[in-house]
């Protein structure tokens, strides 16, 4: 490959990784051109599942500012690149290699930050982004309700307590 061909190549995959919230390296060997189509859709549409050189990758993840562990380039490399949520993409990952062992999770980019294959199988088994919104939106609520509760038990109690005071005094009134 011609050195400016590979400066293409690497700038390419800079600006990738720049525009990425995440990118996870995976090792395909032994995997068909089928298999690899049917993990390129089980992705998403938020994510797209490229081979790369090894070499090249790790100059263009280091140019885009990370710093990832040599062992993640070692043997054949596959770089999903996401766009869009990271967990389903992660969950597409972790799904495809339980039915095919030969796709290895090697480690990954979320956020910045360098993640092992053990972070990046925790982060498949947390919920989708919207779920997570949903279910924080329903605690918000349920907060508010409770407050709006409160505040009217307030003036309620207050109500209650002055008609048992004036029954007490019209008790008393009444008996002298």
């Amino acid at each position: 490959m011609a050195t400016s061909a590979k400066a293409a190549a690497v700038a390419e995959l800079t600006d990738k990784f720049r525009s990425s919230n995440a990118a996870v390296l995976t090792e395909y060997r032994g995997l068909t051109v089928a298999q690899l189509k049917t993990l390129r859709r089980s992705l998403g549409e938020n994510a797209q599942y490229a081979v790369v050189k090894n070499t090249l990758t790790k100059i263009a993840a280091n140019e885009a500012g990370f710093t990832l562990e040599d062992e993640l380039f070692a043997g054949p490399t596959a770089v999903a690149f996401v766009t869009g949520d990271p967990v389903e993409s992660a969950k597409g990952l972790r799904d495809f290699a339980k039915e095919n062992p030969n796709l290895i999770i090697k480690g990954g980019v979320l956020d910045g930050k360098a993640l092992s294959a053990d972070e990046i199988k925790k982060l498949a088994d947390l919920e989708s982004r919207e779920v997570l919104l949903s279910k924080l939106a329903g605690a918000m609520k349920g907060k508010q309700s409770q407050a709006a509760s409160l505040f009217q038990a307030l003036p309620t109690k207050l109500v209650r307590t002055a008609d048992a005071l004036r029954a007490k005094l019209a008790e008393q009134g009444g008996a002298e």
